[in-house]
């Protein structure tokens, strides 16, 4: 199974589960990380539903491009890394 894995940033905030999924696509996985902790999702996604400009996703070593659809595919022994880009001086 794919496994998504939510970096501390985004632990100082609230509990980030590590999610094992069988999703075949990003958007999939995240939602069923969502159902374990829907808080998540707010600092995940925007109002949208889109992936909030500070989130930054890489699957296995590489990021994400599309941050609209969230449609990137997942293989069962993906690596799913989600962190918020940190920013500042």
């Amino acid at each position: 199974m794919a496994q998504l894995i939510f970096t501390q940033q985004l632990a100082r905030f609230l509990p980030v589960p590590q999610v094992a999924s069988d999703a075949g696509d990003l958007r999939t996985a995240l939602e069923q990380a969502f159902t374990e902790q829907p808080r998540l999702r707010s600092y995940v996604l925007d109002e949208q539903g889109h992936l909030r400009a500070n989130v930054v996703i890489f699957i296995d070593g590489q990021r994400t491009r599309e941050r609209q659809r969230l449609d990137d595919a997942l293989q069962p022994e993906s690596q799913v890394y989600i962190l918020q880009a940190l920013s500042g001086g």
